[in-house]
């Protein structure tokens, strides 16, 4: 009888170790062809849709949405074409419930840092996921218990479908309290049994007893209402929310910027009166093909950055040949202009490849593409991970500056207040003008005040005289 194929999750780019599932785009049981989505993950870089290289009937789903699945673990279970009759679907069963069987022992070997239930196995990267200590070390396990558990499988299976207990946690919660697996109704994907409908039948007997497995957590608060109350303030806590994808990929940059960059800030007003009469101009004469401000800006940026070329750069780490460590800084033949985009998921950072050879009509168009691909979670990691040096419109979030953490590994970051109506000085005269501040944050390792400040300056200049400048450009 033929096996299962097992498909593993792989590399979706970037050297990216672990995805969110999301969603299956599958059931247990349907018919799939080669390169049919099966199933949508988050990585900390984009929402992707990952297809199937085999075509079969589907045996095992290997998660549930929501968890996070490391690469090179199982993902789905396919049974090929053609190797499974109308009648043999008790064959079908059998070899699922196996590759589960064998997915489990594999686990208990190495730990695959899977989360099946929300616990995670020893082995995983980053911080263990398990939330209460096991009742007992899985290594004591008994060879008879392990069959025990995988006749439980068996048992308790949905006739023609995968096993509806695949987690060994499960079962052996369920054990250990006395409940009945064959008389729950799963509440995951084609009736899996998950934890917590285990937890819903075993929850009465906490009210009279206190669990066995609840003795095992760290000691805490008496208080019954310990759980929902946070220990140092003592407030009510209304929700948790785990840091994962984009929030989690975030979060590690950042902090990683912060605590490698030495960076300092710089800023500056300026009169952007001229730029915003002649967008206005160019709209009358084009409704429909005139770039926005934010396109004119970044063609300033780009004709800036090839004046001062340090704040395109990138600060390297090498080994010497003598086992210590150097630094050298890379530069670049060209601009990835990144730009900030507030998405659903987070802010993002697409980046525009070789914006220094764009037109500001070629950014504006660019600029709207990538804003609406990384809203959709469709953006390539080469889209968001490429950038050089990035742009910064919080603007347009009614706020007039901000001192941002520079996007590691960058150098630099320029960012835009919104532009409103001030007091200002022309030809000795006191008149109201359209303003904007600029504020550039830059790593104080590639260059001193000097050229961040000369940068700033000539951005500041071409957006108070664009029409002399754009000339030149």
């Amino acid at each position: 009888m033929s096996e299962p194929k097992v498909f593993r999750l792989p590399d979706l780019g970037e050297g990216l170790t672990e995805a969110e599932l999301v969603n299956w785009l599958v059931s247990v049981g349907d018919e799939i062809r080669v390169d049919q989505p099966i199933a949508e993950v988050e990585t900390a870089k984009s929402m992707v849709e990952v297809p199937s290289p085999y075509a079969g009937t589907v045996a095992v789903l290997h998660g549930e949405p929501g968890q996070t699945l490391d690469v090179g673990k199982p993902l789905i279970s396919v049974m090929p074409v053609g190797a499974v009759g109308a009648n043999s679907t008790a064959a079908v069963d059998e070899s699922a419930a196996a590759v589960a069987a064998e997915v489990y022992r594999e686990e208990e070997k190495a730990g695959s840092g899977n989360v099946l239930i929300g616990y995670g196995t020893p082995g995983g990267h980053g911080v263990a996921r398990r939330s209460r200590a096991p009742k007992r070390p899985v290594a004591q396990v008994s060879e008879a218990e392990k069959a025990a558990d995988d006749l439980l499988l068996m048992r308790t299976r949905v006739p023609g479908k995968l096993g509806a207990v695949i987690s060994p946690l499960v079962r052996r919660m369920a054990r250990d309290h006395g409940v009945d697996l064959g008389e729950l109704q799963g509440s995951g994907t084609s009736g899996l049994i998950m934890r917590r409908d285990v937890e819903a039948a075993i929850k009465p007997a906490r009210d009279t007893e206190e669990p066995e497995w609840r003795l095992a957590e760290p000691p805490g608060p008496a208080s019954p209402a310990a759980g929902n109350t946070d220990a140092r303030t003592g407030l009510g806590i209304s929700a948790r929310t785990p840091v994962r994808g984009v929030r989690k990929a975030v979060a590690a940059n950042m902090s990683r910027s912060r605590s490698e960059i030495p960076e300092a800030t710089v800023w500056v007003d300026v009169d952007a009166t001229a730029l915003v009469e002649l967008r206005a101009a160019l709209k009358k004469a084009d409704p429909h093909d005139t770039p926005g401000l934010l396109a004119f800006i970044a063609r300033f940026v780009t004709a800036g950055l090839k004046k001062f070329p340090e704040l395109n750069t990138r600060i390297v780490t090498t080994e010497d040949t003598t086992g210590g460590a150097s630094q050298e800084i890379v530069a670049f033949d060209g601009v990835n202009l990144g730009f900030a985009a507030q998405t659903d998921r987070g802010l993002m950072v697409p980046s525009v490849r070789n914006a220094d050879k764009l037109s500001a009509r070629e950014l504006d168009a660019e600029i709207r593409r990538l804003t609406a691909v990384v809203r959709e979670g469709k953006a390539t990691p080469a889209e968001l991970g490429s950038g050089s040096f990035t742009l910064n419109n919080y603007g347009v979030f009614g706020v007039d500056g901000s001192a941002a953490i520079i996007n590691h590994p960058e150098v630099g970051i320029l960012g835009v207040g919104r532009i409103i109506d001030k007091p200002w000085v022309v030809d000795g005269e006191l008149a109201v003008r359209k303003v904007t501040e600029l504020t550039l944050t830059f790593d104080h390792r590639v260059c001193d005040g000097g050229t961040a400040g000369g940068f700033l300056r000539f951005v500041a200049d071409a957006i108070e005289n664009p029409g002399s400048v754009l000339a030149d450009l």
